[in-house]
């Protein structure tokens, strides 16, 4: 899971901004909508792993304030990205879990850290049942799914001859804008 630790109030141009935002760090007064718009970006977020995570919470005076669902990661002008998603409210585990109680990895220099959560785990997408906690696969898994669903068609050669017959191009590609 991500911690997003936000510092001190900021002011600054919406025109500038590369969210259009008019302040960024944390204040007590704001919004739900207002600080899921400040935690959401712009981060430096180099690596993949940040692709990975489905949650992050955000940090304002050592305090955990909104639960975040990550959709996506995108990139922004500057070499900088930010989360898309959205903030959740009571009754979903991660809100229940976090909100209202110190930062996990405490108060940080570093805006955005990972921490390890028992939330994070889920089942891989093979369909084996066993959890995982990073990824959509166990390692290996995703061959055997792929395998899988090729012995369902028949031979690897009927696969192709299926797929090739099947596929429409553009079909299932994730465009840029999305």
């Amino acid at each position: 899971m991500i911690q997003i630790t936000l510092g001190k109030k900021q002011v600054r141009d919406p025109n500038v901004d590369a969210l259009g935002r008019s302040q960024i760090g944390w204040t007590d007064g704001l919004s739900g909508w207002q600080l899921f718009e400040i935690a959401r970006g712009v981060w430096v977020m180099p690596g993949e792993r940040v692709e990975q995570e489905r949650f992050a919470v955000v940090s304002g005076g050592g305090i955990i304030r909104q639960a975040i669902e990550i959709d996506r990661v995108v990139d922004v002008p500057g070499g900088r990205r930010a989360f898309e998603g959205r903030f959740l409210g009571p009754g979903h585990p991660v809100h229940d879990l976090y909100v209202g109680q110190p930062a996990p990895k405490g108060p940080q220099q570093n805006p955005i850290t990972y921490f390890n959560s028992p939330l994070d785990n889920r089942e891989c997408n093979c369909g084996c049942g066993k959890p995982i906690s990073r990824g959509d696969f166990l390692p290996g898994h995703d061959q055997r799914a792929i395998h899988e669903r090729i012995a369902q068609v028949g031979t690897v050669m009927d696969f192709i001859t299926w797929f090739d017959q099947t596929w429409i191009p553009g079909q299932g590609e994730r465009s840029e804008a999305a």
